[in-house]
């Protein structure tokens, strides 16, 4: 757990784009998972989908209500208490302790939503506390997350986590499916994923000129309609054959892998229409982070057929999240907003204020291409970089946003 950890928690001081934060999360949550499993399942290679999911869980749990369990259970009140005169003292002392943390969570709540409470919360308050509270809140909720999580992931027996991950294992029912109905079921789907890969299959390998000549399509149509629908089918897919793989029969083994080549297909087909619409159009931040799935989720589905489908499920999971840590440590190498400033100016697809609105990992690679921009474009983005405002303060460092802020001071005004 710690590597991972480690990596994608210090990526938050390189990165500043608001969807790579989302993708290094997701990241850390799966990190979180295999922390979660230490004694459960002490080799992660070994755990099942079921038992990574149940240990995320766990975690989460543990995470937002483990901190109450570290304050009844394992902070030593007794010993802090016994200057105090009564038990009744020391309850109000753990009683506070406990309503901290939830006074600030739910005041701050109640002052962004009501302004006549917080005109009136205000006027009692010290005049140096409304610019301070904000970063108290996160403080604390930050606080209250990393006791509970800690608390939890550092029990010295699964016994006395919160809520321990085989504890949700063994209340989950277990899909069993009878060899017939599946075999049938998965007859069916591959009948219609190959009808749909054979009369892709023209498109995918035909180019352009193909495309055109259907007189019901046009190239922006072809490339812009059915992707999310692909998206969809190649997400959807990942559970069936899973579930297919709780199955002993080698006929709905083979089925599902033909299932998984198929989707492959698919996934080829969907990949490509993103290619077309990113050559016409050029790149944007969710098209390379839906690619990104897609790609991922193909790795997951090749992964799936040595390993879930024939004979080695439990070798499945870690793969599987690996994976996604590769994918998330490829983001933050290639850093995407940079990415897209590069393409799109080489390519002549410059929308300058789409272009100026990303975020301060794009700025050094924009300011860099200002004498490539047609006059017009270059007015624009050079009235927005020098619009552009940086937080200030220790906390809200990155590397990319001091990147940025000094290749803001280099451009000259318009």
């Amino acid at each position: 757990m710690a590597i991972p950890l480690l990596l994608f928690a210090g990526a938050f001081a390189w990165h500043d784009s608001p969807l790579l934060a989302a993708a290094n999360l997701l990241a850390l949550a799966g990190a979180v998972s295999l922390g979660a499993l230490r004694r459960s399942q002490p080799r992660p290679q070994d755990a099942t989908p079921g038992e990574y999911a149940a240990g995320l869980v766990s975690a989460g749990l543990g995470a937002f209500a483990g901190t109450i369990d570290l304050l009844e259970r394992d902070v030593p009140w007794g010993s802090m208490t016994r200057g105090l005169r009564t038990q009744r003292a020391a309850a109000v002392a753990r009683g506070a302790a406990l309503a901290l943390p939830l006074l600030l969570v739910f005041g701050g709540l109640f002052l962004a939503a009501d302004a006549v409470f917080r005109t009136l919360a205000v006027s009692v308050i010290p005049t140096s506390l409304p610019e301070v509270w904000p970063h108290l809140l996160v403080i604390a909720g930050v606080a209250w997350l990393a006791a509970g999580l800690l608390r939890d992931l550092a029990a010295d027996r699964d016994e006395s986590r919160l809520v321990p991950p085989q504890a949700l294992i063994s209340g989950t029912p277990r899909l069993r499916l009878g060899v017939t109905e599946a075999a049938v079921a998965l007859a069916a789907v591959d009948a219609l994923f190959l009808a749909f890969v054979a009369v892709q299959a023209r498109y995918l390998f035909g180019g352009r000129g193909v495309v055109l000549a259907d007189r019901h399509l046009t190239y922006a149509e072809y490339a812009r309609h059915g992707f999310f629908e692909l998206l969809a089918v190649s997400v959807l897919v990942v559970p069936i054959v899973l579930a297919a793989a709780t199955t002993r029969s080698r006929l709905v083994r083979v089925l599902a892998a033909a299932l998984v080549v198929l989707e492959l297909a698919v996934a080829a087909s969907a990949l490509r229409r993103m290619s077309i619409y990113i050559d016409a159009y050029g790149l944007t931040e969710l098209r390379i982070y839906v690619t990104g799935v897609i790609v991922w989720i193909g790795l997951v589905l090749a992964w799936a057929v040595p390993t879930a489908l024939f004979g080695n499920a439990r070798r499945f999971a870690v793969g599987a999240v690996v994976a996604g840590f590769a994918a998330t440590a490829a983001l933050n190498v290639v850093n995407p907003d940079a990415l897209i400033v590069r393409t799109n100016v080489a390519r002549g697809h410059v929308d300058p204020a789409y272009l100026s609105s990303l975020s301060d990992d794009a700025v050094p690679a924009l300011v860099d291409r200002l004498p490539k921009l047609e006059p017009r474009a270059r007015a624009v983005v050079v009235q927005a970089l020098r619009a552009r405002r940086f937080p200030g303060g220790a906390l809200s460092w990155n590397a990319s946003r001091a990147a940025a802020r000094r290749a803001v001071a280099s451009v000259p005004a318009p």
